[in-house]
């Protein structure tokens, strides 16, 4: 199992307001790390990508569980 779908696995294993709570985590991570490439002091940028597409998997898995 590689590293997207072992995320990908985490995130179908919550309940709803797990996800909305882990939703908010990442984007305050996402704005952390925004914040510090405009003043840039990381040099992680692969790290912005990341969390990018782990706050669409999120949204993408509550969608889902809120369909159902």
């Amino acid at each position: 199992m590689g590293k997207v779908s072992a995320r990908r696995a985490v995130l179908r294993e919550k309940t709803p307001a797990a996800l909305r709570e882990e939703l908010s985590a990442m984007r305050r991570e996402h704005f952390n790390l925004r914040m510090q490439k405009a003043m840039q002091q990381t040099s992680k940028t692969g790290e912005l990508r990341r969390v990018r597409r782990d706050i669409a998997r999120a949204k993408t898995i509550l969608a889902e569980k809120g369909k159902a």
